[in-house]
């Protein structure tokens, strides 16, 4: 894992928009329908090739294939292991309970996405035997890669964690949850160690870590979802096990919606436990407005010697462009707070296209939003070398 030892490296989160072309075969195919392989795997290379074009041109170091084949960032996954089936019927965020004119907005813009809250779930035991959806991604993205030799510093790709799979894709099968999310990682990790043996970095997207708080535990106490945190970090140490810690980082946060969040667990509540995870860089998202403020947590709590910070400086929520002004200063103060400009990597607060069809931001701001974002570390570097 590359470090900011000459400036500020820039990366974001993962998903990148997907042609509406896309879009709607990734829908079809996970709704079961009739769907055209040739025309989609075009599609995906395709995409592949767009996003990898429009990060090198925004000036993005650490890049990837934008989730272009996935129908979601975790969703995804049922596609690829065997044990799922029926319906995850997983109830609102609270935040949609206290708020149901947000709820009202939101259910607005459902109309074509994907399955989200009613993910598959696990109703026989989950294998990981199919390799041809994560080979068959690797593959378009290399290609992509050879076309544009030495446009990233370092390429990366994102794969759900265990949790977040476990809290999606409901348990209608194990003895308890701990048991569910174990055999989960232990599946996970084919995955994880076939992206690391490609030559890239491996992304978890672990979301549950913070998220989970406002839905899964939204009825329990803290030190019950505190416990799942513990659990869920185990769970990926254990997928981890046979990759070095300099070949992981985790991205952590608490929903990429524009929704109140004002249940949000507090990042004070969780760091303790998620910097237990064997990996070499932790991304949290910074730039919202509910969670900018947690920055100054680093400070009294700080990260593991050595751990890179990934803090969110452009948020990927809103369609105002941030002024590479403000970036730079967001960046100057992870630099404050973790004390060693080299172990900061400017990036994004979530993905950009978590799921096909739940775009928030329009595509051209996104390009805009990541030029943003060269140009603020860009002054940021001018600064701090």
């Amino acid at each position: 894992m590359i470090a900011s030892t000459e400036r500020i490296l820039t990366t974001h989160t993962g998903s990148l928009p997907r042609a509406p072309e896309l879009v709607e075969l990734l829908l079809a195919q996970e709704q079961g329908r009739p769907v055209d392989a040739a025309e989609l795997s075009r599609l995906m290379e395709a995409g592949i090739e767009r996003v990898v074009t429009r990060q090198i041109e925004a000036g993005i170091d650490i890049g990837n294939d934008g989730e272009q084949p996935r129908v979601g960032f975790q969703t995804y996954v049922p596609q690829r292991m065997s044990g799922f089936g029926g319906t995850s019927n997983r109830g609102a965020f609270s935040d949609m309970t206290r708020f149901p004119g947000y709820a009202a907005i939101l259910q607005g813009r459902a109309n074509r996405r994907a399955r989200i809250a009613t993910a598959p779930q696990a109703l026989s035991a989950v294998r990981y035997e199919d390799f041809s959806g994560i080979q068959a991604e690797c593959a378009g993205f290399a290609a992509a890669l050879r076309r544009h030799p030495g446009g990233f510093a370092e390429p990366f790709m994102t794969s759900a964690s265990p949790g977040i799979v476990t809290t999606t894709m409901l348990n209608a099968h194990y003895d308890s949850h701990e048991a569910y999310v174990m055999a989960v990682a232990r599946e996970m990790r084919k995955e994880w160690e076939h992206i690391v043996a490609q030559g890239h970095l491996l992304q978890i997207d672990a979301p549950d870590l913070a998220l989970e708080r406002h839905w899964f535990c939204q009825d329990e106490p803290l030190a019950t979802f505190q416990a799942m945190v513990e659990l869920h970090i185990e769970a990926i140490n254990v997928a981890l096990e046979n990759i070095p810690p300099e070949r992981a980082r985790l991205h952590v946060c608490w929903g990429n919606y524009d929704g109140p969040h004002v249940d949000d667990v507090a990042l004070a509540d969780v760091l303790g436990l998620i910097t237990r995870a064997r990996v070499g860089a932790l991304s949290v998202p910074f730039a919202n407005p509910r969670h900018a403020h947690e920055m100054d947590v680093l400070r009294r709590m700080p990260l593991p010697g050595g751990m890179l910070l990934i803090p969110g400086v452009i948020d990927s929520t809103t369609n105002y462009v941030e002024h590479p002004e403000l970036v730079a200063q967001r960046i100057a103060k992870a630099v404050e707070m973790v004390g060693d400009r080299e172990r900061i990597i400017a990036g994004v607060d979530c993905g950009f296209s978590t799921f096909a069809g739940a775009n928030v931001v329009a595509e051209d701001v996104v390009w805009e939003k990541l030029r943003t974002l060269r140009a603020g570390a860009d002054i940021a570097s001018s600064r701090l070398w």
